[in-house]
């Protein structure tokens, strides 16, 4: 019979697929929801420290996008090279390939105050830099092209870290309101960054003094972020008592960790699936502003502000949204509703129609970006949070970047009608392969830590910490009317294995006797192991008592451990 009180006891040794899932679920733990009190999705904001950042990170990217759009316009009347202007948009994207996981890495192993601070004055020093030689008449090309890439430099590096101090800010059950906000900041910025970063430079009469004011502008933005990270006193939710990782390893185990989490790999999929096809609309608003609507930069401007009002439609709808329905409804609809945008786009001739649909992109933008990033927030523990969120920055910047590529190529080989049609049917046709990676469903594991300073293994031997490889045996005895159960059991125990640390993994039954089982793992050496047993979370460990739930009662796995023995040499 079952021990330690299961929910479900077997009658025979036959089991289906459907019992034996009813079976480890009912031994699985009770999960957080994601929500556990109605909210309006302004609650953030009463937290003084949330506010001074959003105030001030509300402040920054609008000299950001008031820079961007100051930048552009000065490369134009600085050269009149399509390599160079071009090469703008790389500056501002190259960075964030390059070194989303390198990014996410330094801000998991580093303290995350300091780390951001020391990028703040980074990108303040390029910025202040570019302001000098623009305001003073020496600027040239490759000066704008080569500081414009330093700044987003720092901006790369920065975002990770970023974002992965939003749960230290915030109670959990407000994270998902605290990641909308965040998208309603950037999109404040975005709406009215560029009409105010072009009137700017458009008041002066020389083109390298309007764009010298807007970077000083945007330099003195810093300010602010710096000094409410200045004034924070930080208390992090994940402290190591081991060594730090090193960079290749800290980077090794951020890519492991996604490819055994499904949740965080279904909000990759989802992420680069929606931006490789709505990049679209980003790339070929000009051009069908200019050539179809026959409009000047006034226009082009209105339609950009209409999708950033939409997202800022969005940003104060979707808390109430989220209440209704679930985060899937909330994604299919939003993928729908872009469908709808490009084919207008594609069709529609009427600017008063365009705007109309732009709006409600721009809402869908904002529902698909704040779901999808507060689930990766949502689906990883704090030790590997910043990794994830570097990928997940590499993984939309590449979307972005990739489906540009493609759509601007298509509209200048055939048309821009062309291009759009082809990027809503390709959005449609994604559907059922985004349905099958479900994001935020249902409820959430705990993702806190099992123990804080969890106490090393009691060995005779105490190892270096580098020694290794380390081979962990865990030895069980299963009844055999549990050993059915128990196999699927102890296969849900392999990913939380794998993604904390391990390098391989298996499961023995010995054939002498069928009632012994052997669970065995390998860390790359004893300070991998130790740094296993650490990132352990409440989740992770009822996956394990689950397994051994299906022992006799009262016997616990035995468990060894083994260095690997190298050959010394002789004397």
């Amino acid at each position: 019979m079952l021990q330690h009180g299961c929910a479900i006891c077997p009658r025979s040794t036959t089991w289906t697929n459907s019992r034996i899932h009813i079976l480890i679920e009912s031994r699985l733990p009770e999960t957080e929801p994601i929500r556990e009190k109605q909210t309006n999705g302004f609650e953030p904001l009463r937290l003084p420290l949330f506010r001074d950042r959003f105030i001030a990170s509300t402040v920054s990217n609008l000299g950001t996008w008031m820079q961007d759009t100051a930048g552009t316009w000065l490369m134009t009347v600085l050269t009149s090279s399509p390599l160079l202007i071009a090469l703008m948009q790389t500056a501002a994207a190259l960075p964030v390939l390059a070194l989303g996981l390198l990014a996410g890495a330094t801000a998991d192993i580093f303290d995350r105050r300091r780390l951001l601070i020391f990028w703040q004055v980074w990108m303040l020093t390029a910025v202040a830099i570019l302001s000098v030689l623009t305001l003073c008449g020496v600027i040239s090309p490759w000066w704008l092209l080569s500081l414009t890439f330093l700044l987003n430099i720092g901006a790369a590096m920065n975002n990770p870290a970023w974002q992965a101090i939003v749960p230290e800010l915030v109670p959990h059950e407000q994270m998902v309101d605290a990641v909308t906000l965040n998208s309603v900041s950037n999109n404040l910025a975005r709406a009215t960054g560029p009409a105010l970063g072009g009137l700017m430079v458009a008041a002066f009469a020389e083109a390298h003094k309007g764009a010298g004011a807007v970077f000083v502008l945007n330099a003195l933005s810093f300010l602010g972020v710096i000094w409410v990270l200045w004034q924070w006193k930080r208390t992090p939710l994940f402290r190591s008592t081991l060594p730090a990782e090193r960079m290749m390893g800290s980077m090794r185990s951020g890519l492991r960790y996604l490819r055994y989490s499904p949740p965080l790999q279904a909000a990759m999929v989802r992420v680069f699936v929606f931006t490789f096809c709505v990049s679209a609309a980003w790339a070929l608003l000009a051009v069908v502003a200019r050539q179809d609507l026959k409009q000047g930069a006034m226009g082009y401007g209105i339609l950009n502000g209409s999708m950033g009002a939409g997202a800022l439609i969005g940003g104060g709808i979707l808390p109430r949204l989220r209440k209704r329905v679930n985060a899937d409804t909330i994604l299919l609809v939003s993928t729908c509703t872009f469908i709808v945008t490009l084919a207008v786009m594609a069709f529609v001739r009427r600017p008063s129609v365009l705007i109309l649909f732009l709006v409600m992109g721009g809402f869908a933008w904002t529902s698909t970006m704040s779901t999808i990033n507060a689930s990766v927030q949502l689906s990883v523990p704090a030790w590997v949070q910043a990794r994830a969120l570097g990928v997940y920055q590499m993984t939309f910047m590449g979307g972005m970047a990739l489906g540009s590529v493609l759509w601007g190529f298509i509209a200048e080989h055939s048309s821009t009608r062309i291009s759009l049609s082809c990027a809503g049917a390709g959005l449609a046709l994604t559907i059922p392969l985004a349905l099958r990676f479900h994001i935020m469903r249902g409820k959430l594991p705990d993702l806190s830590p099992y123990q804080v300073d969890r106490p090393a293994p009691q060995t005779k031997h105490v190892p270096e910490m580098e020694e290794g490889p380390v081979r962990i045996s865990v030895e069980y005895s299963v009844p055999p009317e549990n050993q059915t159960a128990f196999i699927h059991a102890v296969h849900k125990l392999r990913d939380v294995r794998m993604r904390d640390g391990a390098i391989r993994w298996a499961i023995y039954q010995d054939v002498s006797d069928p009632a012994l089982f052997n669970e065995t793992f390998l860390m790359e050496s004893w300070l991998e192991y130790l740094r296993q047993r650490e990132r352990l979370t409440a989740a992770d460990r009822k996956i394990q008592e689950c397994v051994w739930s299906f022992l006799p009662a009262g016997t616990t796995p035995k468990i060894s451990h083994m260095v690997y023995a190298k050959e010394t040499m002789q004397g």
